[in-house]
């Protein structure tokens, strides 16, 4: 699935200007495809949707922008740009463990 997702990410792309902001909204989604494989496969179904396209999200993430703009200048942390990107495709919250923020714990016990 992730390649199905990752293929329709690239046709998209191919349709629009090559590190402009839709271009750069499929890179960032291939990146959450590849660490997370159910976030694939939901963004799969919804890449199907025409309304649903990198050209709709990355307009979700201009008016974040714009409606946060400092004097004549507005952006997004990368941070911002996956949550806004997250709630637009229903992916959910990050996966901690995937983040690699938690501490791994190793029991020995596990090993005897």
């Amino acid at each position: 699935m992730i390649e199905q997702a990752i293929e329709m990410l690239n046709e998209q792309q191919s349709k629009v200007k090559e590190r402009s902001a839709p271009w750069m909204v499929a890179e960032q989604l291939k990146d959450i495809c590849r660490r997370e494989p159910w976030s694939a496969e939901l963004l799969a179904k919804d890449l199907e949707n025409p309304q649903m396209g990198i050209v709709q999200a990355e307009k979700k993430i201009k008016s974040f922008a714009d409606g946060h703009k400092t004097g004549g200048f507005s952006c997004v942390t990368p941070l911002e740009a996956e949550e806004i990107l997250r709630e637009f495709y229903g992916l959910g919250a990050a996966s901690a463990s995937v983040g690699g923020d938690t501490p791994k714990v190793l029991n020995l016990a596990d090993f005897l």
